[in-house]
């Protein structure tokens, strides 16, 4: 490297970069908390988004997805509406809650 070229290294400033907003990320992570909080440990909590926000909750248990289905409608100031129960698509053996997340 030539002297001119050290000196124009030594004058250039990284140009700063605002930190991303973690706005909806924080907001998702609270809902699954919440959630979570009243699952099996062994349950997966997902979010779709397709002209509306749903929440996908897998159980093994068909016991446990009752329990759960049976507070998720109190949780967070009624936000889970339009529960529906079906299968998860290759696992034979879980069964999944999806509810509309209107927050």
């Amino acid at each position: 490297m030539s002297d001119g070229e050290a000196v124009a290294a030594a004058n250039v400033e990284q140009i700063p970069v605002p930190p991303r907003p973690r706005i909806v990320t924080a907001e998702l992570e609270r809902i699954a908390q919440a959630v979570r909080a009243h699952c099996p440990k062994d349950t997966t909590i997902s979010f779709e988004y397709d002209d509306r926000l749903q929440i996908n909750i897998d159980i093994r248990k068909l016991e446990d997805l009752m329990a759960v289905e049976g507070v998720l409608p109190t949780l967070l100031g009624g936000i889970f509406t339009k529960l529906q129960r079906g299968l998860v698509d290759n696992r034979p053996f879980q069964h999944r809650l999806t509810a509309d997340v209107d927050c």
